[in-house]
């Protein structure tokens, strides 16, 4: 006795198929937006930017004559100094003797804070030194590291020498950009073929530029031009350019922007229009630069660079420079790098 197989259903034909898109349902408004706050523990959050926090932090500009760090110290507040692993002085200005004398104060008598650098002036114009000071000679093996705090203006054969000079001898340079990059690419190429010429084939020093991080900006500028503007594209492409030279990083200091940099409120919520406005200028040019640099290669620093004739609070700086780099989503590891690490790295003998 045998059972009988039934035969398949019929298979759709190739009209059947084609007769257009399954119709998915529809989901309710409900779906898109967060529930209340009873069950917001269901529906975490991204996490605050006030609460990521840098576990420690390097301050590597610190201008203070004579090493006295009282003024900082008070501008720092909590939010800054409670965190302090260190700083790096500027002795802006400061001739030959000033800096001798600065630097034996800070070996007989050191500060609270500790001095893990000290930033002397150098100059680019003169050439190569063919009688350096006695602090220019190779290092000590304890004290403060000495790093050579220049001035770049414009391109010149002296330049050049200078800085491969300070190279081959294996100190850091710290660059102040006091060059008008705003007016196009001329300038930005200028720099580079500086960068080009002065770099040795193995360099044994490193290279930090200021006043490239935010650079120099007129606020007067809306937001949404800038995004167009041919600034702001030079900006874009030769950032990318200057990252290709291993050697150098760029600093994050107050930027040049002809205004105080806006006070920090003691919650997000009382952030000032103002303030609003400055953190949106500030992501605009960090992001081109963490494209460029990576996280790994740019340093915070509290006061403004040299050719900066804004005025700014240490503490105001740090929270505003900090709430830029977590409202971009930046990782722990990656503030600590910023606000720490890059500058230990950097500055510590």
């Amino acid at each position: 006795m045998s059972s009988a197989i039934p035969p398949p259903l019929p298979s759709p034909g190739v009209g059947a198929r084609r007769k257009g898109p399954k119709s998915l349902p529809k989901l309710p408004l409900s779906a898109f937006t967060p529930p209340n706050t009873g069950t917001s523990d269901q529906f975490p959050l991204a996490p605050s930017p006030s609460s990521i926090q840098p576990v420690k932090i390097i301050d590597a500009h610190v201008v203070a004559q004579n090493g006295d760090l009282s003024r900082w110290v008070q501008e720092a507040g909590q939010a800054l100094g409670g965190r302090m692993g260190g700083v790096v002085l500027a002795l802006t200005g400061a001739e030959p003797a000033e800096v001798e004398k600065t630097l034996e104060i800070l070996s007989s008598t050191p500060p609270k804070t500790p001095v893990l650098a000290v930033l002397v002036p150098y100059s680019l114009e003169q050439g190569a030194p063919t009688d350096p000071p006695a602090y220019l000679t190779p290092e000590p093996s304890s004290g403060p590291k000495i790093i050579l705090s220049a001035v770049y203006t414009k391109y010149s054969p002296q330049a050049v020498d200078a800085l491969q000079w300070a190279l081959e001898k294996g100190f850091t340079v710290d660059i102040d950009i006091e060059t008008n990059l705003r007016a196009g690419e001329g300038a930005w190429e200028d720099l580079e073929e500086f960068l080009v010429k002065a770099i040795p084939q193995a360099p044994k020093g490193k290279i930090i530029l200021s006043n490239i991080l935010p650079p120099p900006d007129d606020l007067s500028l809306p937001i949404v031009k800038l995004l167009t503007h041919p600034t702001y594209q030079d900006y874009q492409s030769q950032t990318a350019a200057l990252s290709l030279y291993a050697n150098v990083s760029i600093k994050f200091l107050p930027p040049s922007w002809g205004s105080p940099t806006p006070a920090s409120g003691e919650v997000r919520s009382a952030d000032t229009l103002d303030k609003k406005e400055w953190k949106r200028r500030i992501k605009m040019y960090i992001g081109p630069a963490v494209e460029a640099f990576g996280y790994e290669r740019i340093v915070f620093g509290s006061s403004p660079s040299p050719s900066s004739r804004g005025t700014s609070n240490a503490g105001d700086w740090f929270e505003l420079a900090r709430e830029s780099f977590a409202e971009l989503g930046t990782e722990q590891e990656d503030i600590d790098a910023v606000f720490f690490g890059n500058a230990q790295r950097v500055y510590s003998l």
